[in-house]
């Protein structure tokens, strides 16, 4: 075999370090990024934030908004800027701060103390009274089991009432029996929670009233003061963090037109640090020079990758805005439908890039806080040949629900036919799904003669 050379030229992608930065930046939301920047403030003496301008930083209230944000977001009332103090106390504190109180003897505050670590955060018994009893015993063999069950009802009239109860029967109960006797459709309410809670959860009304022998005016009577029970006592109790996101573009609309903006507090500016990089070379040792280019080097990547990560931010935003005017004018219900191959082919990037920008990244609109993932679904097909998003037929369904009859909630059929007349052929099994994941009840479930 004859050995020779061959001279050929090929094409490879390779990730680099600086590709391979720019790309996890990318998919880190603000918060992660603002994290992300202090780190490499902290490590590397040649990044540094810009002196201010003069001008007052804006409040974090400026830029974080809770999320789940509704159609006023943006909007700032006075009450805003007025602390809203909540309780940090967990329920087990509230309770025994309550037995200190209280005239609880030695043994009671024992056994108290049994009962109330067995509480759920919902305010449910969670173990039963031999239970506790046999715990007891074992520090105190002169407790009775009777104790045990006199030391929970008293308990059980403890802040909030109810607290303590081993199941929703017997919570509502406690807290109609807390009630004056004077009280409208009082005993009945006892009666159908004593007796047919199980008809009352299914919302078989008709059976219900038949059962009791009540009126349908009695039993909306009924219905009504046990609607205003709470069936979970505890769970306004314990520390509880809110989920605040930063938008990371801001959209609004000026002289007709949907304008696209970067939220200055959600992106990063970084500067070199012009003392330490103009350093002349002689007054420097080998080891410093090279110290000093490594990390000049890393921070004119971090600086690189952060306007890139920007302007891919802001591309895909302005992309949205432009296919999704509809949305904004309008709310859900105008939504076009938008996979990412459209925004890909659009702005000549690949789905991936577009997947990996549009995953925690907020976007604060009018119409309220919204993650860019949001403004993509998928197609479903009309009569016309007009293509329909899944987020306007849910939005759909949403308002078709809200505006129902609630002694004649529509079914899944009905809701499909309902979509069927504006064009909009939906299977029902779709209907259905659609139905669930907005947290929509069946029409059985949502009936009622409220």
């Amino acid at each position: 075999m004859k050995q020779g050379l061959q001279l050929k030229f090929s094409q490879n992608l390779t990730m680099t370090p600086q590709l391979q930065q720019a790309i996890r930046l990318l998919q880190l939301s603000s918060l992660e990024l603002q994290t992300e920047v202090q780190e490499a403030l902290e490590a590397n003496p040649l990044l540094e934030l810009p002196e201010p301008d003069g001008q007052d930083e804006q409040a974090p209230w400026d830029a974080r908004i809770s999320a789940g944000t509704s159609s006023s977001a943006g909007q700032a009332s006075e009450e805003d800027y007025v602390y809203q103090g909540e309780t940090t106390e967990s329920l087990q504190d509230y309770l025994r701060w309550q037995m200190r109180l209280s005239h609880f003897t030695p043994t009671d505050e024992l056994i108290a103390e049994a009962i109330i670590d067995a509480i759920d955060d919902n305010g449910y018994l969670q173990q039963t009274l031999e239970e506790i009893h046999a715990a007891v015993v074992s520090q105190d063999d002169d407790i009775s089991f009777d104790e045990v069950a006199v030391t929970l009802k008293r308990i059980q009239h403890f802040d909030p009432v109810g607290v303590g109860a081993r199941g929703v029967g017997e919570c509502l109960l406690i807290q109609l029996n807390q009630l004056p006797a004077d009280t409208p459709a009082l005993s009945a309410a006892k009666l159908v929670v004593n007796k047919h809670l199980d008809l009352l959860g299914r919302r078989d009304y008709r059976t219900l009233a038949r059962r009791t022998r009540l009126s349908e005016a009695k039993l909306k009577d009924v219905l009504e003061l046990i609607q205003k029970l709470n069936p979970r006592p505890g769970e306004c109790f314990g520390e509880r963090e809110s989920d605040y996101v930063i938008p990371d573009v801001l959209v609004s609309k000026h002289n007709g037109r949907w304008r696209v903006a970067l939220n200055p507090n959600a992106a990063p500016k970084l500067r070199i640090n012009s003392a330490y990089a103009d350093l002349p070379q002689s007054h420097c040792t080998q080891a410093d020079s090279q110290y000093i280019r490594q990390h000049l080097q890393d921070a004119r990547w971090l600086i690189k990758s952060i306007e890139s990560r920007n302007e891919t931010l802001l591309k895909v935003a302005h992309c949205i805005v432009q296919r999704q005017q509809a949305f904004f004018e309008h709310g859900p219900e105008a939504m076009k439908p938008m996979i990412l191959s459209d925004v890909a082919e659009s702005i000549e990037m690949h789905e991936s890039t577009i997947s990996r920008v549009t995953t925690q990244k907020f976007m604060h609109t009018p119409q309220g806080v919204f993650e860019l993932k949001y403004f993509f679904s998928s197609h479903v097909s009309g009569d016309n040949g007009d293509d329909f998003s899944s987020t306007a037929i849910r939005a759909l369904i949403r308002k078709l629900v809200a505006a129902e009859n609630p002694a004649k909630p529509l079914s899944d059929s009905k809701l499909a036919a309902l979509l069927g007349e504006q064009g909009i052929q939906v299977a029902r099994r779709t209907i259905a799904k659609y139905r669930e994941s907005l947290n929509i009840p069946s029409s059985s479930q949502r009936k009622t003669l409220l």
